[in-house]
This record gives structure tokens, sequence and C-alpha cells, in this order.
């Protein structure tokens, strides 16, 4: 059988899953990808493999038809985000698929709350003036006392709302299908976007589905605090990136930490690039060596059940 592996982090690590995948008896390939791979590469690739370990690609009906029409007999979505994939294509062709949910609760936590940080002590212009010869003090704010508005409290919004309670923050939550905790009795939890006049930072965790699709948009931005701090480490698209941008301008915003894009790399003639009080990651923010060989093991467990199932 033969296997197609194109989800970045696990690609870079693939060497730590060969003795893995020689076990079951596989062949894999290991295209060179950055962030995704196009339609017309997937359509090109999928159907000579029995199955497909899923990064952040395109995973569309056009690509699965190709795979079905070739070996295609199984994928799995590496990872927890599936916004990139067609369960309902799968399902009507036939193709088991699954994702790896709950992995990365506390790899994304981390992330969302040193871009908290990093946005409250200005602590990237720091580092930007220092490489430059200069000895910049820029006056942050404190932590303590501050209010997020937590967009998403799932496994990862829980795990940053443990972070940032330990601060001593004030939390509001948004998540339509999140009830009261009792560990973190704390966070309050409301509809968005009710009371987001009361944020000093929004931060973002939630998946991109229809409706949180530009669910930070112009309209919100201007009900908010003047001088709100914004963070996303859920998908890009759920920040309207042109309001951000005026917003920014404006001062209405005062500092963006984005890890995802609306168009993933970020396009170098975006002009986002040229504003100074944003601090930019990579789409990385579940990116540890620990949380990729404990996804990587039980996604390439899932594929090879149900390949194993497929040959009975």
């Amino acid at each position: 059988m033969k296997l197609l592996v194109t989800c970045p982090p696990m690609l870079h690590m693939i060497d730590c899953f060969r003795p893995l995948f020689a076990e079951y008896g596989v062949e894999i390939t290991t295209p060179n990808v950055v962030q995704t791979l196009s339609v017309e590469e997937l359509k090109s690739l999928v159907p000579h493999h029995d199955g497909w370990i899923i990064g952040d690609d395109p995973a569309t009906r056009e690509v699965f038809e190709a795979g079905k029409a070739g070996n295609l007999k199984a994928a799995v979505k590496w990872g927890i985000g599936v916004d990139n994939v067609d369960f309902a294509a799968c399902k009507d062709l036939n193709i088991p698929i699954i994702n790896t949910p709950n992995m990365f609760g506390g790899e994304v936590a981390d992330i969302a709350v040193g871009y908290v940080i990093a946005l409250a002590r200005e602590t990237f212009e720091i580092d930007r003036g220092v490489r430059a010869g200069q000895w910049p003090k820029p006056r942050g704010i404190s932590l303590a006392g501050k209010t997020v508005a937590l967009v998403g409290y799932g496994d990862i919004g829980k795990n940053t709302a443990k972070r940032l309670l330990a601060a001593d923050m004030r939390i509001i939550a948004y998540d339509p299908f999140a009830k009261a905790d009792a560990a973190m009795p704390e966070v309050q939890i409301t509809s968005w976007p009710e009371r987001i006049e009361e944020a000093d930072f929004i931060v973002i965790n939630c998946a991109l589905t229809s409706s949180s699709r530009h669910m930070l948009n112009a309209d919100v931005l201007a009900k908010a605090k003047y001088g709100v701090r914004v963070v996303n480490v859920g998908r890009g698209p759920i920040i309207q990136e042109s309001a951000l941008e005026s917003a920014l301008e404006s001062g209405k915003v005062y500092s963006a930490a984005l890890d995802v894009f609306e168009e993933e790399p970020l396009p170098l003639r975006s002009s986002m690039r040229s504003h100074p009080r944003c601090v930019f990651g990579s789409h990385n923010a579940s990116n540890t060596a620990d949380a990729v060989v404990r996804t990587s093991e039980i996604a390439i467990g899932k594929l090879m059940s149900f390949l194993n199932r497929a040959k009975r």
C-alpha cells in the first residue's frame, strides 16, 4: 500500500515515523509542501495512493473524485481544523475519513497567551528596536484586571482561559455550544458580540464555519473599545482583514497578533506587512515536537485501521 502525507509539521519530522510506516509495511510519498498543495497538484498525486494524511490542503470534491477514480480508499485529516475538507464528498464517494480532535489545546493556548503578553508589553517593538541599534522602552499595559473576549470555548479556549485566569484577567467567552464550566466559574459565557465594548483583548481560537467567517468585521470593531488588541490563532477568514487594517490605521485597534490569515502564506503584496503594530505567525501555533508525534501516531493508526478494514 502507498500513503500520501501532505501535512507540513508531520513532513518536517517524517524520519521519526518511518519505522512505524515500515512496521505497517506501507510506502510513503512525502512531497515538498510549504503550506498546502494546489488542487491540480493533489489531483495528480492522490489517485496513486491508497491512503492520504491531509494537512491544510484544499481537499475538495474534485480532489476526492480523482482519488476515488484511482486507488484512494481512506483519508485522515491531521489535526483538528476541518474547514478545508469536503466531508460530504467523502460520504457520497464512500471514502472513510476522520480528523484527530482535541490534540493541541495546550500548545495553541500557549501561543495565544504568548501573543497576549507580546501585545500588552510590546515585546516585538523592543526586539525590533534593539536589533536596529536602539534601546526602546515602550510603556505597556498590565494583564491583571484586563478583560478578554475569548472567541471559542472548546478545548483550545478552555486551555487559554485557564492560563489567562492565572494572570488575573477577566474572561467573556463566546461559543454557541459552550456551557458554564464548574472548573472555571469566573468565565462568563454570552452571545457574540454582546459586551464586546468591555474587551481590552479579543482572542480568537474558534473553528471556521459559515457562521464564523468574518465574524470580527467592521460593524463589530465599531462597537469595540478604542485601543483594543486582537489575537487570532483560529483561522484567518474569521477576521475581515480589510476591516482590521482600517481599524489599525485609525487606532481603534491598537495592535494585532495574527498566526493565521485569509490567504496563506501571507502574500508579499499584502499591505498588512507594513503595519508596525502587528506581529505575525505562520499558522504554526500547534507545532511542537511533542504535539506532532502525538498527533501523527494517532493519524497513522486511524488511517491504517480504515485501510485494513477495506482489505477484508
